[in-house]
């Protein structure tokens, strides 16, 4: 028969090897973490200069951009003046532009808030655009929101409250179409 102090030391065993395993778990996920961090880092930081690179080309002469524009995706030309390089973009509003320029979640995001009777918070749009409302999408949605902002889409009246920039004489948002298919 096992005393009851062996028994306690073998339990004892039997879970510090479990506790070592799960440490060496944590170290090889640590690990890999800061390795994806590294390249999403990486990724993020190309994307912004990218962004920056064509937001610069975008001021140039038509004949300085000539060789570039067979790299344009048709769907992603607004305007002959607006040029977009191997990227979606999210151009600046002006008169005459509708929200069929947007990419597709931009635009749902941008006829929400036209739809609201209020300013918006981003967690409030997630579930409207079809997202889980969970932390990390509505972190990417607030994203967006400030994108849209800074192009003139959108207004941040308050901190974290999104509202349409530009509305018609009869309330409705001038970035959206009205079910008759007209447009400001």
């Amino acid at each position: 028969m096992v005393s009851l102090i062996e028994e306690l030391e073998a339990r004892e065993a039997a879970a510090r090897v479990r506790v070592e395993e799960l440490e060496a778990e944590i170290a090889e996920l640590t690990s890999r973490l800061v390795g994806e961090r590294e390249a999403w880092s990486r990724l993020r930081v190309t994307r912004e200069t990218v962004a920056e690179v064509l937001a610069e080309l975008s001021g140039q002469e038509v004949a300085e951009t000539a060789p570039l524009r067979e790299l344009v995706a048709p769907e992603t030309q607004v305007e002959p003046e607006v040029r977009v390089v191997g990227a979606i973009m999210v151009p600046h509003w002006r008169e005459g532009l509708t929200t069929d320029v947007l990419p597709d979640v931009y635009r749902d995001i941008v006829e929400v808030i036209a739809d609201a009777s209020g300013p918006m918070q981003a967690k409030q749009i997630v579930p409207r655009i079809g997202l889980p409302a969970v932390t990390a999408k509505i972190e990417g949605t607030r994203g967006k929101l400030k994108r849209l902002v800074e192009r003139g889409w959108l207004i941040e009246d308050q901190p974290g409250r999104f509202a349409p920039a530009h509305r018609a004489p009869d309330g409705e948002s001038a970035n959206s179409q009205n079910d008759k298919g007209s447009s400001l």
